[in-house]
């Protein structure tokens, strides 16, 4: 059991308290969740673990030898290489090993001393034990299978990383991360660009995963599975909860609650404080009173709830009435040149369904939302509104539509039914724009806050059919939640995409899976999809483990099949050398006995003895040399058949 301990480490930016003389273990069996809100320093937490980020008074301790690996939220720059070759350097670091095995087999040649020989002979198989042990001669099939397990198909490994999108290069980062298998993982945010099923994927690794785990996501499903204590931080203060994170949640609500009373408490009694300073100020007979109250209003410690646990709410307009049909697809076909989308696909979306659209990252989903919202009319088939069907349409892209000479409250002024700034003020706190953030000018938003401000427009439009690509990607979980309850209390029809696991077992009440063979539809228990895609899953992995035992049977690695030559080598030489050795002695022993044959030495009891004592010696070193003989022959054999 391995442990690394973090104390004392204290943080500022500014006059901003980032971390306040934190503390905490983590070992082998650590399976945690960092929480907090946006912007409260889960990142800098990370970077501070692995030491990106120096931190003042910090102490780490840790046991020696322990490896830590990290991946960021963003900024991954990857080398100029295929996937496979990037995701390969995760074994980089045994290369020394390796070098070394072929610097002192070079050594080997033309070494007479039987000593020498065999103290290097000792050492190249002591090395080839630890890449052995490590999986390194075999692993080209297990950094395909990580690969694979990510999303990629064996057709992609011999790629240029640099052809891939952002999310893709993310997901070669991680492969890398998960080939290194150090003793710590620290993941920040790992399944912000993953499909449902590298997700899936994902989750399963982790629990089978043999070391140390800190998860920062704001995935609630994911995290649910995969964790089971939550370290929140809080205006620099870690607090540990034992549960996974729905647990966490509930017990930070019972917490809340008891935090509002006290607030309201002490609101009340900073209020008739407040009064009774108003009143007696001015009067000389109540001076030493007012003072007294001023300086323990001063020192009064002010209440505080975090904001990524403050109760959020959200209500969509009034939907307009519409017919029961709300979609009708018949036949549709879609292709990009000889790439078939879609083929045949026909289906009714009925009034107030909540349909989620799910399937591997390529596979048409965000192309069949465009196609449904009316975007797209490059298609053959039938798309049908039934009647009094309004329409509101999120794309991933849909920041595209802001006005930047807008701020953010004015943009959203632009689309509300109402001019109440307050309740306007408070619709965007819902979407994570507080205080002065809403007079901020659209144009210096960050893609994921144009991303939100876009979201929040689309929802405040009246309309009877919401049509929703990726709509949590930039929210955090409170504010997934509250998105959450808002849509199950809306009246009108739903149709989203989402990868998000949590947010479709809460809300879908129909599944759509789009994949290579033909599009499923799975009604309502999300358990249910999630094992049939598991199922799915697994399929694709062996299909794709069979292209790879081709490639792999055809061609071993280079580095692979030089070791075992190498070692091939040195076997027979070994062996050579031992049956040398054998023979030299068998002469020797033979000498002796014709010695002990002589009339003129058999009549001297002491010469006989001295050389029954000699001829005895060397049949010792003679079983010795043959036992060691057979066991060079043994592995030579074995090293053959490796090789095959």
């Amino acid at each position: 059991m391995f442990t690394m301990q973090i104390q004392n480490a204290c943080l500022s930016f500014a006059d901003r308290k980032i971390l306040n003389d934190v503390s905490f273990t983590i070992d082998q069996k650590t399976r945690a969740a960092l929480a907090g809100a946006n912007g409260c320093g889960k990142s800098t937490l990370l970077k501070v673990i692995t030491g990106i980020i120096p931190a003042d008074g910090i102490n780490i301790s840790k046991t020696k030898g322990i490896t830590v690996s990290y991946l960021p939220q963003a900024d991954i720059l990857l080398p100029q290489k295929s996937v496979y070759e990037v995701a390969e350097e995760g074994y980089d670091k045994y290369k020394a090993l390796v070098n070394e095995y072929e610097e002192i087999a070079k050594e080997l040649d033309g070494i007479g001393q039987q000593d020498k020989y065999s103290h290097i002979l000792s050492r190249m198989n002591e090395i080839n034990e630890i890449l052995d042990d490590v999986g390194y001669y075999h692993r080209r099939s297990r950094i395909e299978q990580i690969l694979q397990g990510l999303g990629f198909k064996m057709s992609d490994l011999s790629s240029p990383s640099s052809t891939f999108s952002g999310g893709w290069q993310m997901r070669i980062a991680l492969a890398r991360i998960l080939v290194e298998d150090p003793d710590i993982l620290l993941l920040d945010e790992p399944t912000n660009y993953l499909d449902i099923e590298a997700m899936v994927w994902l989750k399963n690794y982790l629990k089978a995963f043999d070391g140390g785990v800190i998860l920062v996501s704001h995935d609630q499903g994911f995290l649910d599975d995969t964790v089971d204590c939550v370290y929140e931080l809080f205006k620099g203060n870690l607090t540990r909860y034992s549960g996974n994170y729905t647990s966490y949640l509930k017990q930070r609500e019972a917490e809340i609650q008891m935090l509002e009373k006290a607030y309201e408490q002490q609101a009340a009694e900073i209020e008739k404080t407040q009064e009774f300073i108003e009143r007696f100020r001015y009067k000389a007979t109540k001076a030493k009173q007012v003072q007294s109250r001023i300086k323990s209003l001063e020192k009064t410690e002010l209440i505080e709830i975090p904001d990524h646990l403050k109760k959020l709410s959200f209500s969509f307009p009034e939907a307009p009435h519409s017919g029961n049909d709300v979609l009708v697809i018949e036949k549709l076909f879609k292709a990009y040149g000889s790439n078939v989308i879609f083929e045949d696909l026909s289906f009714v979306v009925r009034k107030k369904e909540r349909l989620a659209i799910t399937g591997r990252n390529g596979e048409g989903k965000s192309t069949l939302l465009r196609i449904l919202a009316g975007v797209d009319d490059d298609f053959k088939g039938v798309v049908r509104d039934g009647a009094g069907v309004k329409k509101g349409y999120f794309a991933q892209d849909n920041e595209k539509t802001l006005n930047d000479n807008n701020t953010v409250l004015e943009e959203v002024e632009s689309i509300a039914d109402t001019k109440d700034i307050p309740r306007l003020r408070s619709l965007l706190g819902a979407f994570l724009f507080n205080g002065d953030d809403v007079f901020k000018k659209v144009s210096v938003l960050s893609g994921g806050e144009k991303s939100r401000l876009s979201l929040l427009k689309i929802l405040l439009h009246p309309c009877n059919l919401l049509l929703l690509d990726e709509p949590t990607n930039h929210l955090d979980i409170n504010a997934k939640e509250m998105l959450l309850e808002a849509i199950k209390a809306y009246d009108g029809t739903v149709i989203f995409v989402s990868h998000d696991t949590h947010f479709i077992k809460n809300l879908a009440t129909k599944i759509l899976y789009l994949s290579d063979d033909k599009p499923e539809f799975f009604e309502g228990d999300y358990d249910y999809f999630a094992y049939k895609l598991e199922e799915k899953e697994n399929k694709f992995l062996q299909s794709e483990k069979k292209k790879s035992d081709v490639i792999e049977n055809k061609s071993q690695s280079h580095q692979e099949q030089k070791a075992k030559r190498n070692m091939i080598q040195k076997l027979e030489k070994e062996c050579d050398d031992l049956l040398l050795s054998c023979d030299k002695l068998k002469n020797e022993i033979k000498a002796l006995e014709e010695r002990m044959a002589d009339p003129a030495i058999y009549s001297n009891a002491a010469k006989i003895s001295e050389l029954v004592k000699q001829k005895e010696e060397k049949e010792k070193a003679l079983d010795s040399l043959e036992e060691s003989w057979f066991e060079a022959s043994e592995r030579l054999e074995n090293s053959k058949a490796e090789l095959l």
